[in-house]
């Protein structure tokens, strides 16, 4: 099969087309033909060798959307022919965390396209219980871009911070994958939305999703134009996946009592913190990895309904994920950026 391959770590020259084996499916799992692997900063971080330096060629890619083409021994369902999102985080399915229904921090955890061949190819290999069949109204690409940005805004917002109702929420990185479809599930919560964005474009079309507000968070002290815009409170909740350059201004527009969830740390990962304000405001900090199968499917009947509409920025096809990686590292673009193994080079 074809497939955009890490020869080796570092600039996005290092990703390059090539023809590979076909993946076989083992026990319990099942051969998805990809329709649409979505571009993540973490495919960033393993193509440049941030990750673990793992043994090459390395086939990335996470987020992950397609057909059933096979199933391996002791499979009997999805059945082929069957158009799924595959949740991109694979547990033991035997320690105590995935006996507990936590399979995100599972003891052996792995997630596709970090140890594991991802969806840069062709076809990918999938344990079966990770295939999610696509409700009926939501095409391929739009549960592509939702199977890992998705399911991650979904587990920090709805799992993880436990959003109600009427609250107000701090999205950062609102032009993100993430943060696009936080903006839209946060407004399906009933909730006010104030997101950051770095110019005026990202600005209008982040209250295009349903942002009250929006902020330029590379303006000094802007968290204090977010408490401007509560009457001085602060906001319930956070959704922080950009790391040290916005952390202490993240936590400086929580109200008291606020809870903030974080996914990631692509600006760095040591922050300093207030440890008298943390207990005397009683404030949650919260980690929040991935998400479950059980969420994944929550989450694509709202889509498919029409309430939450991912954003696609670019598609490109797999031997140009070179390009996709270098838009991504500019950070020009708005939602989320696909590659589409069927698509011809323009």
């Amino acid at each position: 099969m074809k497939a955009a391959i890490v020869r080796e770590f570092g600039s996005p020259e290092c990703l390059v087309p090539a023809d590979v084996p076909d993946p076989v499916p083992g026990y319990g799992e099942v051969l998805v033909r990809v329709a649409a692997c979505g571009v993540n900063n973490v495919d960033l971080q393993i193509r440049r060798g941030a990750r673990a330096k793992l043994p090459l060629p390395h086939i990335c890619g996470g987020e992950v959307a397609g057909t059933v083409v096979a199933l391996g021994p002791g499979v009997s369902e999805p059945a082929v022919g069957t158009k799924v999102a595959v949740v991109p985080f694979v547990g033991c399915g035997r320690c105590e965390w995935c006996r507990r229904g936590r399979s995100t921090i599972c003891e052996k955890r792995d997630t596709l396209g970090l140890v594991r061949p991802g969806g840069y190819a062709e076809t990918i290999a999938v344990p079966a219980v990770n295939a999610i069949p696509l409700p009926a109204g939501l095409d391929l690409e739009a549960a592509a871009a939702l199977s890992l940005a998705g399911l991650t805004a979904w587990h920090m917002l709805i799992t993880r911070a436990q959003l109600q109702p009427g609250e107000d929420v701090l999205v950062l990185g609102g032009a993100s994958g993430v943060g696009t479809i936080a903006i839209q599930l946060a407004r399906f919560c009933g909730a006010r939305v104030i997101a950051t964005a770095s110019d005026g474009h990202k600005t209008e079309r982040a209250m295009a999703l349903g942002a009250a507000t929006v902020v330029d968070a590379r303006r000094p002290n802007w968290s204090r134009q977010v408490r401007d815009v509560t009457a001085g409170r602060g906001v319930h909740v956070v959704v922080e996946h950009v790391g040290a350059a916005t952390w202490s201004e993240s936590v400086n527009a929580m109200a008291t009592g606020g809870r903030l969830v974080t996914c990631g740390a692509t600006t760095g990962s040591s922050a300093e913190l207030d440890l008298v304000r943390l207990f005397s405001d009683e404030l949650a900090l919260l980690g929040s990895r991935g998400g479950t199968g059980d969420e994944l499917q929550q989450l694509l009947r709202i889509a498919a309904g029409g309430a939450i509409k991912p954003v696609i920025a670019a598609r490109f096809p797999l031997a140009q994920a070179c390009e996709a990686h270098r838009l991504m590292e500019r950070g020009d673009l708005f939602g989320k950026i696909l590659l589409i193994p069927e698509m011809e080079i323009a």
